[in-house]
């Protein structure tokens, strides 16, 4: 991992394994199956739902500064915690869970690579059982969304912009407008297929492994400099609700030490719903 922009952000399954009682530590679990922690999770760890821990129920926004103090108090976690997010599909989601996070700018935030995926294929211990932490004391600054969050406007003027990038991280069938979700889901979410115009197609999950570990700075430098997508420009990410764009996000910030990127959440069910908004659909079947 030495060979990241910031290595110290990934920890491997025996870091982990070696600080499973370590009071200092908070093991996070964030996955798309809300279900998965029940049938067994790593000793220690607590859920985070990213529909009901993560969302306003109602304004199609994240939870407040409020909320999130409370969230994260209720978790046995203050604001000098390490906490390590892992989870199911290459750690869709635990991604998505780090970016909101630090959305409330918490300090010591890592993803253990290779997710839950790679940590029962090493035979390693899972438990159901729920673990009981004391109620902790976290104050948040108020949520920023200036820095690692882009709205509507932003990737409008994003499509003029010379030094700037748009990446599209969703399946190619979604980027070409035949389908509106992955091919695996339901086609549902938006009333348009296609794409935001300038942007370029590299689907989230090339940048890891078949055993779900994130490849190499050199493979990934490889992956998006051939698509144009370099450290001198402003890089906006989405996808279609903003999860597989802000894995994208963690890669480019994080282990390609990118200076401008920023996720789009409001992502293509926004955009593909709004009236008038350019969009391009090469696919006209």
């Amino acid at each position: 991992m030495s060979g990241y922009a910031h290595p110290e952000v990934l920890v491997d399954t025996a870091w982990v394994a070696e600080r499973l009682d370590d009071p200092r530590v908070r093991l996070v679990e964030s996955d798309e199956d809300i279900l998965l922690y029940e049938t067994g999770h790593i000793p220690g760890a607590v859920r985070i739902d990213w529909v009901n821990d993560l969302n306003d129920p109602v304004t199609r926004d994240y939870l407040d500064r409020e909320r999130f103090e409370r969230l994260l108090s209720a978790k046995g976690i203050s604001n000098d915690t390490t906490v390590v997010f892992y989870g199911d599909k290459n750690n869709w989601w635990a991604a998505y869970a780090f970016w909101v996070f630090k959305l409330f700018g918490h300090q010591d935030a890592r993803i253990m690579d290779g997710g839950r995926a790679k940590w029962i294929a090493e035979s390693r211990p899972l438990t159901k059982e729920r673990p009981s932490y004391p109620a902790a004391t976290y104050r948040a600054p108020e949520r920023n969304d200036v820095y690692i969050r882009a709205f509507r406007d932003q990737v409008l003027a994003q499509i003029t912009k010379d030094d700037a990038a748009l990446v599209d991280v969703r399946s190619p069938q979604e980027y070409t407008g035949e389908r509106t979700h992955m091919p695996e889901y339901p086609q549902e979410g938006t009333v348009r297929g296609g794409h935001i115009p300038g942007a370029m197609n590299i689907p989230w999950a090339r940048a890891v492994n078949d055993d779900a570990t994130f490849k190499s700075r050199a493979e990934l430098e490889q992956l998006y400099a051939e698509n144009g997508i370099t450290p001198d420009k402003d890089v906006i990410t989405y996808c279609r609700i903003g999860e597989r764009s802000s894995h994208t996000w963690f890669v480019l910030t994080y282990l390609l030490g990118f200076p401008s990127v920023r996720n789009y959440d409001g992502s293509w069910t926004e955009w593909g719903n709004m009236v008038g908004m350019p969009i391009v659909k090469p696919y006209q079947g």
